[in-house]
């Protein structure tokens, strides 16, 4: 196999001269770009083919997680790979490399292309994937393909991308002519519906039996048993577990966080199973169900689903430096995990983890933290904006609607949806702050402390603050065995307390922070370090 230093930047396209019959023109082109496509780049396409009819899986992972993102830094940077018509004829028309290779055209141009895809390439990309799905799905035994997990997860990764992306192209109505508005709601009204998103993800979860699977894993069963014809290939049962992962980002980008998790039943979240070894997969999964939990107003589980992804991301951050598109998304969404965890430490205080307070520390989320505290709704709501999903609708444009944009709907209504339960707390931070200075302490007492002016009204607004305290820092908490849905109630709080009479009565309940296992994990790592200098010294 040849890398990145085997490849010297050619001119791809160059001019010609065309004859004036269009089928004389068609053949001449297809002639001249066969001519002047790369011999490395003609090598690689004639090799990949080669490996995927064979089923040589290192030759496949090595050619997709490598030489193909080189030979696209080397000649296609900012240009789109070879056409389909320029492709068929190395291959021999073989119908499913030409499928994947379609795939991964369509992907580049998503991805490097300057202005993004023209609607006619949103369009055909939509058709290859339904060419594909239908080839795995419609077929009435199982299609003898193997392909990478890598590759299986990053292909129904993108197809729920496109979806999301499209969806926002269509709701720009701004920048596009009326032909465009007319091709989009009339001659293409059902490209990249959300019923066809979902009807293909829930046909691979049924083909694979994953489900099945999943239960007997978890039951300590042999899941070859339920597997059945198609889920005991390894090529259908990673797309049926990698299409629950993509309902979850469905349902999270439509805004129904109580289907997202409820998708994700069989899959135990918060433990790691012998489907998690794809890092992008298990992070990817661990931000949707953290904010899920999040708008769900369940922070305890939203904590610590953030905690311990983020504390796998610190482990093996070197995994992450090099240049991908994944590895983008991956440092991304490890960012936005953070801001969305500060929300969350905000709204819901508990001890965490003292390395992610380091680097909450680092990151200066602190002074943010502190404000947002005191009751800014200005950085509560850059943080979300920053932190969540880009949501989109299920619904296009009307036909006849104003010609406005429609984008930023969907984000809007989840921003008023957030900030209604955060002005709910807003001034609880500051309740909770008295409290903690006392065991017992008059209503009277606390209404002056929060207003120096108070009245009977305002002791009796007061009592409606407390309660509210109690409400909101009583919780829905996951607890071991149960599905990601179920859980016990419990309180949350730092601090709990009775009212008796006019006096109220507090009682500290904040845990210590656990400053041991801190310490000898950092002695435990000087030694390993100290291990390593001595054997480079010898």
């Amino acid at each position: 196999m040849y890398g990145g230093e085997d490849y010297v930047n050619v001119d791809y396209y160059d001019e010609y001269v065309h004859t004036g019959d269009p089928q004389l023109d068609l053949e001449y082109e297809r002639s001249f770009y066969a001519s002047r496509m790369p011999d490395n780049v003609k090598y690689f396409i004639i090799n990949f083919c080669q490996a995927i009819k064979e089923g040589v899986m290192y030759d496949i992972q090595n050619m997709y997680e490598n030489t193909f993102p080189q030979i696209s830094d080397h000649h296609f940077d900012k240009s789109a790979w070879p056409d389909e018509d320029e492709v068929a004829a190395l291959v021999e028309n073989d119908k499913v490399f030409l499928i994947l290779y379609k795939e991964l055209y369509f992907r580049h141009i998503h991805a490097r292309i300057p202005g993004g895809p023209k609607l006619e390439q949103r369009i055909n990309s939509f058709f290859n994937y339904c060419d594909f799905f239908n080839l795995i799905i419609s077929s009435q035994s199982p299609v003898l393909l193997e392909l990478p997990d890598v590759w299986l997860w990053e292909l129904v990764d993108e197809f729920v991308y496109q979806f999301q992306n499209f969806a926002q192209y269509r709701a720009r109505l701004t920048d596009k002519s009326p032909e465009e508005i007319h091709q989009l709601c009339i001659n293409h009204s059902n490209a990249w519906s959300i019923l066809c998103i979902l009807n293909v993800l829930h046909s691979l979860v049924d083909i694979s039996n994953i489900k099945k699977q999943l239960e007997a894993i978890s039951q300590g069963n042999d899941p070859q048993a339920v597997a059945g014809e198609f889920g005991e290939l390894s090529f259908y049962k990673m797309l049926g577990y990698f299409s629950l992962v993509g309902l979850l980002r469905v349902h999270s980008l439509l805004g129904d966080f109580y289907q997202a998790i409820k998708v994700l039943e069989p899959i135990e979240i918060h433990k790691k199973s012998q489907y998690s070894h794809i890092p992008a997969c298990q992070i990817s999964t661990s931000y949707y169900v953290g904010f899920a939990y999040l708008m769900m107003r369940r922070y305890s589980d939203a904590i610590r689903t953030f905690s311990e992804i983020l504390l796998y991301i610190q482990r093996t951050k070197q995994l992450y430096s090099t240049r991908s598109y994944q590895n983008h998304q991956i440092n991304k969404q490890a960012e936005q995990m953070y801001h969305l965890l500060a929300i969350c430490l905000v709204l819901h205080p508990q001890c965490i983890d003292e390395s992610i307070q380091q680097v909450l520390r680092e990151k200066n989320y602190h002074d943010s933290m502190f404000k947002m505290q005191c009751g800014d709704l200005e950085i509560f709501k850059s943080f979300f904006l920053f932190a969540s999903p880009r949501f989109v609708s299920p619904c296009p444009p009307a036909a006849d609607a104003p010609m406005e944009d429609y984008v930023k709907d969907p984000m809007e209504h989840q921003l008023q949806v957030f900030m209604d339960e955060v002005r709910q707390q807003k001034d609880l931070p500051t309740t909770r702050s008295y409290l903690k200075l006392y065991t017992t302490l008059p209503l009277s007492k606390l209404a002056s402390l929060i207003d120096p002016n108070a009245n009977e009204d305002d002791i009796s607004k007061l009592l409606i603050r407390l309660l509210c305290f109690k409400h909101k820092m009583r919780n829905l908490v996951w607890t071991k065995g149960s599905s990601g849905l179920e859980g016990t109630f419990k309180s949350g709080s730092e601090l709990d307390f009775y009212i008796d009479d006019d006096m109220i009565h507090i009682a500290d309940t904040k845990v210590s922070h656990r400053y041991g296992d801190f310490f000898v994990r950092k002695i435990l790592k000087f030694n390993d370090l100290n291990r390593k200098l001595k054997n480079i010294h010898i």
